[in-house]
């Protein structure tokens, strides 16, 4: 049998690879599918950035109620569900979307990860409201490396030299940006906290979600859905404690329809950018998905940049770039790794079968 060996001249290239060999779509239209989920990707994402900054950390709103915002978004997530369930029973042609009701016994099971995931969009959201949305791919950069220490730690599983060296340079780029933002005055050590521990939930969402996910039977929809209702629940004694009821009783704009509508349009993004991140994966490759966040946080820092009018450092773009091309060289070592354990495998079966075993 012949076989075709696989090309890495580009990304593009490597996600196409993953569409399914006997379509007869042209090399074009796929292009143009992948360029639009992927542009969807992007938009979904950064939009739900400059929401939640706005949200969270708006002169004009002054609203102090991190713990609430969050609340909300995932409100409106466990809503969305509902509302996705109805319309797949009403019209199962056209509505895909798996049943959903509550069952205790798997909202139990799920109780672990939605602790981890309570403090993965709480601490991703403080970590947004005290720094800006420019010095937030920076503040946020340490999940590859908390990936490299979890999987050592908890799944004992080593990481490549190649590979340690790419988190090096994240940690490099880290660092640099910390000096930067400090030199300029705009560096809180708070934001910093946030997001050093926001990235550590991340790394510790994506090991629990595959621990987890056989409680739900392997839906992620049903995952989100349990986790997000499970979030609404353990959100209210942490709203109470905070002192937020007090502080959305004196917010002047809590009758505003305009407050309520970006809540709302914030919620339905927060639920979107799990779909359209699927959705990229599907159409491309984790691979390429991982590349895509990467080019999409470097678009997001210079849009912020810009947006807001802040004035950067030849040093300051140093250590966002150092950030980025660490990331984006880990992302490729993994992948170039991940594919050569498949070839070994494939090599390896291929003589089972020519030696009859």
């Amino acid at each position: 049998m012949n076989r075709t060996p696989l090309k890495r001249s580009n990304i593009l290239k490597m996600a196409l690879s993953n569409l399914e060999q006997g379509s007869s779509e042209s090399f074009v239209t796929k292009a143009v599918r992948i360029a639009c989920v992927v542009a969807m990707y992007w938009f979904t994402s950064i939009t739900m950035v400059f929401l939640n900054k706005y949200l969270l950390g708006s002169p004009d709103l002054k609203l102090d109620a991190p713990l609430f915002v969050t609340f909300f978004q995932c409100l409106v997530t466990v809503l969305l569900c509902w509302l996705l369930n109805l319309l797949s029973a009403l019209c199962p042609s056209v509505v895909e979307f798996p049943s959903i009701g509550f069952d205790p016994k798997i909202s139990r099971g799920v109780l672990p990860l939605s602790l981890v995931f309570i403090g993965m969009i709480t601490f991703n959201n403080l970590c947004l409201k005290y720094v800006g949305v420019a010095f937030y791919n920076v503040g946020r950069s340490l999940t590859t490396v908390f990936n490299v220490l979890l999987s050592y730690v908890i799944l004992k599983q080593t990481t490549s030299l190649r590979a340690i060296l790419c988190c090096g340079v994240i940690i490099g780029g880290f660092c640099l940006g910390l000096n930067q933002e400090g030199a300029t005055g705009s560096l809180s050590w708070a934001g910093v906290m946030f997001g050093v521990i926001a990235s550590l939930c991340v790394s510790l969402n994506a090991i629990y979600t595959k621990k987890v996910l056989p409680a739900v039977d392997g839906s992620i929809w049903k995952l989100t859905y349990y986790n997000n209702v499970n979030a609404c629940i353990l959100f209210i004694p942490l709203i109470t404690i905070s002192g937020e009821l007090k502080t959305l009783y004196l917010f002047d704009k809590i009758s505003s329809t305009n407050f309520w509508g970006v809540m709302i349009l914030g919620g339905m993004f927060g639920f979107a950018i799990g779909y359209v991140t699927g959705l990229q994966i599907k159409f491309t490759s984790p691979l390429t998905h991982n590349v895509s966040g990467t080019a999409k946080a470097c678009a997001q820092t210079v849009l912020a940049v810009f947006y807001y009018e802040e004035l950067k450092t030849f040093l300051w773009w140093t250590s966002n770039i150092l950030v980025l091309f660490g990331s984006f060289a880990y992302t490729w070592v993994k992948g170039l790794e991940m594919k050569k354990v498949q070839d070994e495998t494939v090599n390896r079966n291929r003589e089972k079968n020519e030696t009859g075993v």
